[in-house]
């Protein structure tokens, strides 16, 4: 099975805050994320202040696949955004898993459920 993986895991997991086989192993068979999970997991607030964590999390996350903002992407997000009360960045990541035909590892897996997306949990500490 094919994985897109939600910003809050990609946090979770590189503070070592899981301690779930099964993001293990996911994340050696199917480490893709949306554009908008890059930006905010190198965007968060605690690497301005920790200049050698943020180059460690470059590092990390330059080993996923990441899927670009594409124009099927929008136009899934939009239909998202007009039929649901949902964010910006959770649409895209929905999005992104719809027109791809991936499941998202997420804690908010109601949020994305409602949304039409296939989700799996990852137990956090």
């Amino acid at each position: 099975m094919n994985y897109l993986i939600d910003t809050n895991i990609i946090i979770y997991y590189f503070n070592g805050l899981t301690d779930d086989e099964t993001i293990h192993t996911i994340l050696a068979d199917s480490f893709k994320i949306s554009i908008i999970t890059k930006i905010e997991f190198l965007g968060w607030g605690q690497f301005a202040s920790d200049p050698e964590s943020h180059s460690k999390a470059k590092e990390f996350i330059s080993h996923a696949t990441v899927f670009d903002l594409k124009n099927a992407i929008a136009e899934q997000t939009i239909l998202l955004r007009q039929s649901f009360k949902v964010k910006t960045p959770d649409a895209i990541i929905a999005a992104t898993a719809l027109v791809n035909g991936l499941t998202v590892v997420t804690n908010n897996t109601s949020d994305f459920n409602r949304l039409g997306v296939r989700t799996i949990a990852v137990n956090v500490k």
